[in-house]
């Protein structure tokens, strides 16, 4: 798959099929991610990958949304990745906290070689920390930032619409359209 076609055919998907992941392919995601940028290279961030069926029971039950398809893919997909930063290990300006940012880029590239590799992700970020923090013996000055699961597809899923270029991207200043009314320019997401 070309680049582009790897961002245009990531979505979050939420049916796995039970399949081993190859072990290679799960090594080339994980570099994948190692390469992502960060503060000043400082690499805040770590994975925890999860297999084992107890402990995946036991992150599903500490997701909190509003409909269980979250909580049923982690229980369902072979394996969930787990992205924990260290804010104290990345910067921090104006208010905005950089250990969100790095670690991410890194859940991002990770997203994007999974997509590469053939396989289904979908990435969580409402959850009890507290709890994933027990479940996982995080330490306390780590932060989870998120948590995808990873496996087979297993039911294919549309694209959401697509999004209309002018309305997000401007040239130069506010609401100044960077492309001009004969430009095709269309984003999934």
């Amino acid at each position: 798959m070309q680049f582009y076609d790897v961002v245009e055919n990531r979505k979050s998907i939420k049916k796995f099929k039970t399949n081993t992941l190859d072990k290679d392919k799960i090594n080339r995601m994980i570099n994948a991610a190692m390469m992502s940028p960060s503060w000043k290279n400082q690499t805040c961030y770590k994975f925890i990958l999860v297999d084992d069926d107890n402990k995946k029971q036991s992150i599903a039950n500490a997701i909190m949304n509003n409909t269980n398809e979250a909580t049923q893919s982690v229980m369902d997909a072979p394996m969930t990745a787990v992205v924990v930063a260290e804010p104290d290990a990345s910067g921090a300006m104006e208010g905005k906290e950089y250990y969100l940012v790095d670690s991410a880029i890194a859940m991002e590239h990770f997203v994007l070689a999974a997509t590469q590799e053939g396989y289904g992700t979908c990435w969580i970020a409402s959850f009890d920390e507290r709890k994933i923090k027990d479940i996982l013996s995080i330490p306390d000055h780590f932060r989870v930032v998120a948590l995808t699961p990873v496996g087979e597809i297993a039911a294919e899923k549309p694209k959401n619409p697509p999004k209309d270029v002018r309305e997000y991207v401007f040239l130069n200043e506010w609401n100044r359209v960077f492309a001009d009314q004969d430009t095709k320019i269309i984003i999934h997401h």
